[in-house]
């Protein structure tokens, strides 16, 4: 089984994923960042491609193919199901990862946490990241990208807790299999 946990930055992935992971057995965070922040350090900038000369490891085509890849070496050499919190708001990554977990393993969730940009805003200033930052600048473009429906199963983060969340998703996740993972 994977769980992707998608939505914009300050939404709750993070927290969901860390307290939902103990719920799920044999389970593991596969976070996809890592495998963008080790691109980004081992390209030169002057080695990368034009549009791949961005702010945004997610622009180097690599990311999400080895995205996918090592998410399959990691599931075939552990055998745990995957929870992966990752902000993927281009329709063209996710597409990619998306139908490349469906071939890792069928059962296969997505989950995007939405909140307003108010909400996500507190929740970034909280967190203590700098006003004005990296993720403040991305907020209005992933609130908007999210309302698609491509980005279904919607959970309206605004006025929920971690443990509620995580509850919807145990719920759906149980109800589709109509057993327990917890």
């Amino acid at each position: 089984m994977i769980i992707m946990i998608n939505g914009a930055f300050g939404s709750g992935k993070t927290s969901t994923a860390q307290m939902l992971q103990p719920l799920v057995t044999n389970s593991m965070i596969f976070d996809p960042e890592e495998i963008g922040l080790m691109i980004r350090k081992i390209i030169p900038e002057e080695v990368r491609h034009i549009h791949e000369q961005t702010d945004d490891f997610q622009d180097f085509e690599l990311w999400k193919i080895l995205a996918v890849k090592v998410a399959g070496e990691v599931k075939k050499k552990y055998q745990k199901h995957l929870i992966v919190p990752m902000t993927i708001y281009k329709e063209e990554n996710f597409n990619y990862i998306y139908n490349g977990f469906k071939e890792l393993d069928e059962e296969l969730y997505h989950f995007c946490l939405i909140a307003s940009e108010d909400t996500i805003y507190n929740r970034l200033v909280k967190r203590g990241d700098t006003v004005g930052g990296w993720s403040f600048q991305r907020t209005a473009k992933c609130v908007e990208a999210f309302r698609k429906d491509i980005y279904q199963e919607h959970i309206n983060t605004d006025h929920l807790k971690t443990t509620e969340i995580i509850d919807i998703i145990l719920n759906r996740i149980n109800n589709k299999n109509k057993c327990s993972w917890t």
